[in-house]
C-alpha cells in the first residue's frame, strides 16, 4: 500500500476514533471528578479519597461497547422515534412503555432514562449493604449515564448527523469542545447536590431537555458549515504527539459562541445531577456512616469482566450502534 495512502487511512481512523465517545473520555472524566465537590461532608469523606477511581471508571460503560452489544443502548433514546415533543405516546414507566411497545422495541431505539433509574436503585442498595466496592463502582458508572441524558444528539435518531450529511458533529459537540474550552473559559463551581424527589421525573425531564436541543445543534453547525470551506473547517493538529484531522479550533469557537454556551451549561447541569443522584441514593439508603464500610473487593468474576473491557476496548470494534 502507497505510504500516502496509509496516512490517509490513518486520519480517517484517528478522526472516527476521536468522535465514537459519549461526552468524550475527558469529559466524562471531569464530570464525576467535579461531582465529588458538590457532595456533603459525610459522603466527602469516601468520595475525595477515591475521586481518581470516579473519573477513571466514568468512561467504562463505553468501554463495554466494544465488549457487549446490549450495552449501547444503555446510552442513548432516539426519542423523535415517539411522535412529537413531548412525546406523550412514550410512557415513562418501564413496565408500561414495555406493554406499549415491548422491550426488544424500546431497545432498539435506546433506554437511557430506564436503565439510570436500575443503576441508582443498585447503588441505593450497594449503600444499605455498605459495600465500598460497589458503591464505588457504581457510583462511576451511573455517573456516565446521567451525563450522557444530557446530551442533545443522545435523544435524536440523527445521533451524529447521518442524516444531514454532518458526521462527526456527535464528538465535535462532545468531545472537541469540552476539550479545547472546559479548562480555560468555563465555570464549573455550581453549588451543592440536592436530593431528588422523584427521580424517575427529573431525567425525563432532561431527556426531554436534550431532545429539544438536538436540533439547534444540528442546524447551527449546519449553518456554519455553509459559511466555511473545508480548510476552515478542519486543520491538522498534534494530538498526544500525532498529527491528526479534526475541526480547527477557530471554527469550534465560532460554533460554541453560536451556541450561547450550551456545552458548558449542559456539562453544569450534568456535573449537578450527578452528584444529586449520588446524594439521593445515599439518603434513599438511610444515610449509613461511610467511616464503617466493608471492604470487601470486587468479586474474581467482577474483576475478570472489569479487565475484559480494557481488552475489547483495546480491539476497538464497537458492537451495536456506534457513533460514526
Amino acid at each position: 500500500m502507497p505510504v500516502t495512502k496509509k496516512i490517509v487511512l490513518l486520519f480517517s481512523y484517528l478522526l472516527a476514533y476521536q468522535f465514537c465517545y459519549c461526552w468524550g473520555f475527558y469529559a466524562h472524566y471531569k464530570i464525576n471528578e467535579y461531582a465529588v465537590y458538590l457532595l456533603p461532608p459525610q459522603m466527602m469523606r469516601l468520595y475525595k479519597p477515591n475521586i481518581l477511581y470516579l473519573a477513571e471508571h466514568a468512561t467504562d460503560p463505553d468501554k463495554r461497547r466494544y465488549a457487549i452489544a446490549e450495552e449501547g443502548p444503555r446510552h442513548y433514546i432516539d426519542i423523535d422515534h415517539y411522535g412529537a415533543y413531548p412525546y406523550k405516546a412514550l410512557p415513562r414507566r418501564w413496565d408500561s412503555a414495555v406493554a406499549k411497545y415491548s422491550a426488544d422495541s424500546l431497545q432498539q431505539y435506546g433506554i437511557v432514562p430506564w436503565w439510570i433509574q436500575i443503576m441508582t436503585q443498585r447503588l441505593t442498595i450497594a449503600f444499605k449493604e455498605k459495600n465500598k466496592a460497589k458503591i464505588l463502582h457504581l457510583s462511576a458508572e451511573l455517573g456516565h449515564y446521567i451525563a450522557d441524558a444530557h446530551v442533545p444528539l443522545h435523544a435524536c435518531s440523527n445521533h451524529n448527523g447521518q442524516f444531514t450529511n454532518q458526521r462527526g458533529i456527535h464528538g465535535f459537540w462532545e468531545s472537541r469542545l469540552p476539550e479545547l474550552l472546559a479548562e480555560k473559559e468555563w465555570d464549573f463551581f455550581i453549588g451543592k447536590a440536592s436530593y431528588i424527589t422523584s427521580t424517575q421525573q427529573f431525567i425525563w425531564s432532561r431527556i426531554l431537555e436534550s431532545a429539544a436541543a438536538a436540533d439547534t445543534v444540528l442546524r447551527i453547525e449546519k449553518q456554519l458549515s455553509l459559511q466555511q470551506n473545508s480548510t476552515a473547517r478542519f486543520a491538522f493538529e498534534n494530538r498526544n504527539g500525532i498529527i491528526i484531522k479534526q475541526y480547527a479550533s477557530s471554527y469550534a469557537i465560532k460554533y460554541n459562541q453560536l451556541l450561547n454556551g450550551m456545552i458548558e451549561r449542559r456539562m453544569r447541569q450534568s456535573i449537578d445531577a450527578v452528584a444529586s443522584f449520588w446524594y439521593t441514593a445515599w439518603v434513599n439508603a438511610g444515610q449509613p456512616d461511610l467511616n464503617t464500610l466493608n471492604n470487601t473487593p470486587l468479586t474474581p468474576t467482577e474483576q475478570a469482566a472489569m479487565n475484559e473491557l480494557d481488552l475489547a476496548w483495546k480491539k476497538g470494534v464497537i458492537k451495536g450502534k456506534s457513533c460514526d
